[in-house]
């Protein structure tokens, strides 16, 4: 009897916890999770915690949900080591507004489901290893802000329905194997070539580069309206016939005396050529410390011509000078702009190790980075060639009013602090060997004609400066930058990069110079004066007065940033890789108090 008892007391425990299991049922947001998660490999287990014993899947690594239903509203799981594939389960999460699977190991190709995720604002695709093409239907996703798909083996064409994004802000499909015409309608148009650099059989007006026909020609030809267009009326076929005639002979005769002159000027050509080469040759051979080196074949120009260029710089083609040595503007025949930095004799080392380390730095590639093309050797200097950007240092345009800078708004300068930690963090953790950049300040970063920031000067801090190069860092100005135990031990590490984008942050908010006078007087550093203004609640005091746009959410989520990378002790500081997704997610990313107010159907 007793034994009875207590099989049922037992059994009725059991069905109690099953029941009370079934009534915390996952949701269906969350069994879709977990669909999606099985298609994933998770190697490292950050997943451990999608159980399917959960009420919800709120508190899952990486996702995030909106506070009155419970929806899914963002999947954040870069830089995971994430493998397998994008499930086509994703469409199912119908109020999914952010999709961050940037920097991980996934392939196959991007499942057309996810056109169906309506609500979708910013999805982060980048470095991975999908494959296939981007889903037609993708203009559907008319909220879509952001995509960036870049560094991927993704090919085929771009698909016109991205021209109806009439949203997107920032288009990164570089470094893919996409071919054919851009198309050149709606938003696509507003995009240039920084958008698809890396996609070698890509024509069209974004790059600057013809589409042609199979026979060579400029794909230009004007195209029929209708049938009846391309079908003149039978009364006037033969008027039409003798035009057409007359019009080929004519061209003909034209071409054959075209052909006959470019045959003449390229015979000149080739003469004037063999001189010059003649000339340098000899040049060379008297002096055999003379070297030039290009990188990649990207410079298109015979060696003669370089050097030519190289020796004719002076003083009226100076643009700057930098910590490293003079900044010339270096003009060629076909108006291609490079600039040329000649290093300082007092800063020249070995050869041997001069040019291997230029080897290394020679062959990073990165939008965000400057290019460095190539070196050359002279018996007088040691000169590096890299490409020129027209609208110089982000120091000129916040801190110079001249005729040439302009005034920065505040979503140009949250574009600059986003690409310069995509720089800095490749630097950091995509080279092999890693590299310090060492001298992170405004002047380094460089503006091209789209207001890209490029990374400057990288590398040659370890390559050019003695054991003593903090010293002389300090008193060329950059004192405000650099880290407190950078200036203790003159060791550098990451971290003291990361302090230096931190006050680099700082004067993109302020306006200021790290070493300004108006809290220097005081004893402060910028850091330690936006502390005092902060707990003082002036913040309207901190925000460059130019920027009128700027709006207090983003200036505060930056300021956030700024004070983490700038703590004072080094291992508190988050990495450059850390820091990007910080401005990807809390700035440059839909802020989800602007998505909660746009769904008033939520309610």
């Amino acid at each position: 009897m007793k034994m009875g008892l207590l099989i049922l007391v037992f059994f009725s425990a059991f069905a109690a916890t099953l029941l009370s299991r079934s009534s915390l049922a996952l949701t269906p947001d969350g069994i879709t999770l977990l669909e999606f998660k099985r298609t994933l490999n998770d190697s490292k287990n950050y997943l451990s915690d999608w159980n399917d014993y959960d009420e919800s899947p709120c508190k899952w690594t990486g996702i995030s949900c909106h506070p009155k239903d419970q929806n899914v509203i963002a999947i954040n799981l870069p830089y995971m080591q994430l493998g397998g594939i994008i499930s086509p389960s994703i469409g199912r999460l119908s109020r999914l507004q952010r999709l961050a699977l940037h920097q991980n190991s996934l392939h196959g190709i991007i499942p057309e489901e996810i056109t169906h995720c309506s609500d979708l604002r910013a999805l982060y695709l980048r470095n991975n290893y999908l494959q296939g093409g981007i889903p037609s239907d993708i203009g559907n996703l008319s909220l879509l802000t952001i995509l960036d798909l870049s560094s991927n083996s993704l090919k085929g064409a771009i698909p016109s329905s991205l021209g109806r994004l009439t949203r997107l802000r920032n288009l990164n499909l570089s470094t893919n194997f996409f071919s054919g015409e851009i198309p050149d309608v709606g938003v696509l148009s507003t995009f240039g070539s920084k958008s698809f650099t890396g996609n070698l059989d890509l024509c069209g007006q974004q790059v600057q580069k013809p589409c042609r026909t199979s026979l060579g020609f400029p794909a230009v030809l004007p195209r029929a309206e209708s049938d009846e267009a391309r079908v003149p009326p039978k009364r006037s076929s033969h008027y039409i016939k003798a035009a057409v005639i007359g019009a080929m002979a004519t061209m003909g005769f034209v071409l054959i005396v075209v052909l006959v002159f470019l045959w003449v000027w390229l015979l000149s050509k080739k003469e004037r050529a063999a001189k010059r080469y003649t000339e340098v040759k000899k040049q060379v051979h008297q002096e055999p410390t003379a070297k030039l080196v290009t990188f990649h074949g990207d410079l298109p120009y015979p060696s003669c011509e370089l050097v030519e260029k190289i020796e004719s710089l002076d003083e009226e083609d100076v643009v700057g000078a930098g910590g490293f040595g003079t900044v010339y503007r270096m003009v060629m025949n076909d108006c291609g702009t490079f600039a040329v930095k000649r290093i300082d004799r007092s800063r020249e080392g070995s050869d041997q190790v001069f040019e291997r380390e230029l080897e290394i730095l020679g062959s990073i590639k990165h939008i965000n980075l400057v290019n460095l093309r190539g070196y050359c050797r002279l018996p007088s200097a040691k000169l590096l060639i890299y490409d020129y950007m027209a609208l110089g240092s982000l120091d000129d345009h916040l801190h110079e009013h001249g005729e040439e800078s302009r005034a920065l708004d505040w979503n140009s300068r949250l574009k600059i602090a986003l690409g310069s930690a995509r720089g800095l963090a490749y630097l950091h953790h995509d080279c092999c060997p890693k590299i310090i950049h060492r001298d992170v300040k405004s002047s380094n970063i460089l503006l091209d004609e789209n207001l890209e920031p490029r990374v400057s000067d990288f590398g040659l801090a370890k390559l050019l400066v003695d054991e003593d190069a903090h010293v002389t860092t300090v008193v060329a100005g950059t004192f405000g930058y650099l880290a407190p135990e950078y200036l203790q031990s003159g060791r550098a590490t990451e971290k003291t990069d990361v302090y230096s984008f931190g006050v680099l942050l700082l004067e993109l908010v302020t306006g200021k110079r790290p070493t300004d006078p108006t809290f220097v007087k005081h004893g402060l550093n910028v850091v330690g004066w936006m502390n005092t203004l902060l707990k003082e609640n002036r913040m309207e005091d901190v925000v460059d007065r130019r920027c009128t746009d700027a709006d207090v959410e983003t200036v505060e989520a930056v300021l956030e940033i700024a004070a983490r990378c700038t703590d004072a002790n080094p291992d508190d500081r988050p990495t450059m890789q850390q820091v990007l997704q910080f401005l990807e997610q809390e700035v440059m990313s839909p802020c989800p108090s602007d998505f909660y107010e746009s769904h008033s159907d939520y309610s």
